[in-house]
């Protein structure tokens, strides 16, 4: 499964252009050592694990699949260790159906094949949560120190991703809690000091709009990538809680042959008055103990015990015992992201953006396959049935994600929109776009009459530029100006300032064309006012008689 998810990731590249965010890890990664430090000490400085990861990554190229190939393999990883937590968790069919979920959803087909690190946040997520399994089902100094690895790297992988550890302390018990506060304090390092860099660095993102709980209401979407999918494998999800927290030491941990792991034999209601010593659910004659077995007064041999709290006995998962503590880690997993998100958003600076929640997508699919796991009857058809009524759901979001303007960015749209002569002038209405006509652009441009550099600023993504735009198009009777937003955006308003200094230079537009989806890119053709002619005073002439 993890080829698979690996692979649908991957084709999410298809014909969809690099977007802005992608330019900018071009740009950052291209930058030298010092370069990229200056960088992060000004803005995307939360990104620098990332940052230095494609400096050394891209040396080998800057072609699109190249970007993207490292979130494809991201999204394999977690789909793998998504599919042996479902077996930890439950069964190898829960592990299986909720990787198969997982790869069907648009979100999965977008991030993995995006050239920032969002793929690589859910990775860390689930390897955490599936490294602190390992942790509480059998503790030793290795595993707590893989633990706190995988804590690091949720921390270095996205600030945000941070959000999802919360969810943790669900699984914390008496033994296990002073070694999981140790490697929780010792991973968790990174995101302190990406947190304070980043609060610090808070301008960068003040183009984010405040928002209300009402966004709550669209998170299966944000979630999922697609309405109708989302919906459906949130409610699907909820159930798969429901029965994680029915489930006790061994009773739903049901191999793929019907039997039961040693000493997990339910005897309890079998109707057929047999002494199978192997009930291990109650105690029938009230005695005291939690290692008796009902039916056997005297707790003789034969009777299989149930290890309380890590005693080493074989047979058992001590940690799938606590389903009820798995069932609160995986819905606070899947819910916390966003109610925390939106905290922060209220309480610090508005931050609430779908792609920081991409790493809630895995504890959805994993929930959705717990659930199809434990239908009584048929879960293997229940659980294809599933993944082809999602696929169904999602397959025009599908589609769209791999349609040239996937990325809501479409450059090279822009660029055969653009039809230069000889002297036409480009303004950029956002001074990073010119990165992306420079990635893309193979024929002659209209001359950019205001950059004064070709490295970008030491501080940011933008280029230097000419503050006097009148100046720079003196002679010129054509330019074409472009700007990501809409066409209201730069034509009324002073939302993009560089289409007012165009028109307070003597311009107006004569063609706007935008790319239709949102926040899209519009391109305009200016063009000089003619100038008005002094009208001509009439003379009178007296006819003389």
């Amino acid at each position: 499964m993890a080829l698979v998810a690996g692979a649908v990731a991957f084709s999410g590249t298809g014909a969809a252009t690099l977007n802005g965010d992608e330019l900018a890890t071009i740009s950052a990664a291209s930058r030298s050592l010092a370069g990229l430090w200056e960088l992060a000490r000004n803005i995307d400085g939360h990104f620098l694990p990332y940052y230095l990861f494609m400096h050394f990554w891209i040396k080998a190229g800057t072609a699109e699949l190249w970007l993207r190939l490292p979130s494809a393999v991201a999204i394999g990883v977690a789909a793998w260790f998504l599919a042996d937590l479902g077996r930890r968790l439950h069964s190898v069919r829960a592990g299986v159906i909720g990787a198969a979920l997982f790869a069907i959803l648009p979100s999965v087909s977008y991030y993995g094949a995006f050239a920032r690190s969002y793929a690589f946040a859910a990775a860390a997520v689930v390897f955490s949560f599936w490294a602190l399994h390992r942790a509480v089902e059998r503790p030793s100094g290795r595993r707590w120190v893989a633990y706190g690895v995988a804590v690091a790297l949720v921390c270095c992988t996205h600030l945000f991703a941070v959000l999802a550890v919360p969810a943790h302390l669900a699984l914390a018990r008496r033994g296990v809690l002073m070694r999981m506060a140790v490697a929780l304090g010792i991973g968790g390092l990174p995101a302190v000091v990406l947190g304070l860099v980043g609060f610090g660095e808070r301008h960068a993102i003040s183009w984010i709009p405040q928002r209300g709980p009402e966004v709550w209401l669209k998170f299966p979407k944000m979630a999922a990538g697609s309405t109708g999918a989302g919906v459906l494998l949130f409610a699907v999800a909820l159930a798969g809680a429901v029965v994680l927290w029915k489930s006790t030491a061994g009773r739903d941990q049901v191999r793929d042959d019907g039997s039961r792991p040693a000493g997990a034999r339910q005897a309890r209601g079998q109707g057929d008055g047999s002494a199978e010593p192997d009930q291990v659910w109650g105690h029938g004659d009230g005695s005291a103990g939690p290692d008796r077995v009902r039916g056997l007064d005297d707790g003789s041999a034969g009777a299989e015990r149930v290890r309380g709290e890590g005693d080493g006995f074989a047979g058992l998962d001590p940690v799938a015992g606590e389903g009820g503590r798995w069932a609160v880690a995986g819905v606070g997993w899947l819910v916390l992201p966003p109610l925390l998100l939106l905290a922060v958003s209220q309480l610090v600076t508005p931050a609430y953006v779908d792609r920081y929640l991409f790493v809630t997508a895995p504890a959805l699919a994993l929930l959705a396959g717990v659930a199809v796991a434990g239908v009584p009857r048929f879960p293997v058809p229940a659980g294809v049935a599933l993944v082809l009524v999602g696929g169904l759901l999602a397959a025009s979001e599908h589609v769209t994600v791999r349609e040239e303007n996937g990325r809501f960015e479409n450059i090279p749209w822009a660029l055969r929109v653009v039809k230069a002569e000889p002297e036409d002038a480009i303004v950029y209405g956002q001074s990073q776009l010119r990165a992306g006509f420079d990635y893309y652009a193979d024929a002659a441009m209209p001359d950019d009459v205001l950059k004064t550099g070709d490295v970008p600023d030491a501080d940011g993504f933008g280029y230097p530029e000419r503050s006097e735009v009148a100046a720079a198009l003196k002679g010129r009777d054509r330019v074409w100006v472009v700007w990501r937003g809409t066409k209201q955006a730069g034509l009324q308003g002073d939302s993009v300032p560089r289409v007012a200094q165009v028109r307070q230079a003597g311009f107006e537009p004569v063609s706007v064309k935008h790319s239709a989806d949102l926040p899209g890119l519009t391109v305009a053709l200016f063009e000089r006012k003619p100038e008005r002619k002094p009208a001509r005073t009439p003379t009178r002439t007296s006819a003389r008689k």
